[in-house]
């Protein structure tokens, strides 16, 4: 299968039908492969790390290629959420986003999937969801979000 292909399908598949059109042109993007089973490892783009695609088929998303598709999509923006700014310097320094935390919530929000987080339109950190939408509505205690990945850790992200 075409990398391109696989990587738009899965794009599509975990953010919204259409996400990926606005992925940057092909010949801006560069892949790099597993040399040992032979799969795609990470995505750049301008030697900027995009993804990396995880062996569940997920993918984990830089906040380069979430500010991308933020930018340019309104279906990519149900899939984050938006915090308060009491909250923003803390989620910056990569610590978890508590549910009670969370202003407004995508109803694309799924468990275990990557989240972007925002704060004004603004992508401040990458995390993985621990409550789904509904329970990030009703609840008002507890983590929500896992950050992974976030602005002070962005200068250590990964160049070719």
């Amino acid at each position: 299968m075409d990398p391109m292909i696989k990587l738009r399908s899965t794009i599509d598949a975990l953010f919204g039908a259409g996400v990926s059109r606005h992925l940057p042109p092909k010949r801006d993007i560069e892949i790099t492969y597993s040399k040992r089973t032979g799969r795609i490892k990470s995505v750049f783009y301008k030697k900027n790390l995009l993804c990396t695609l995880r062996i569940d088929g997920g993918l984990a998303i830089s906040l380069t290629l979430a500010q991308i598709l933020l930018d340019k999509s309104k279906i990519f923006r149900e899939s984050c959420v938006e915090i308060t700014l009491d909250s923003k310097p803390f989620v910056e320094q990569g610590y978890s986003v508590f549910a009670k935390h969370v202003t407004w919530c995508g109803k694309n929000v799924k468990i275990l999937g990557d989240t972007p987080i925002l704060y004004k339109n603004k992508v401040v950190a990458v995390g993985r969801a621990v409550l789904s939408a509904e329970q990030i509505g009703d609840l008002t205690h507890g983590v929500a979000i896992k950050v992974r990945n976030s602005l002070k850790s962005q200068s250590d992200t990964h160049t070719v």
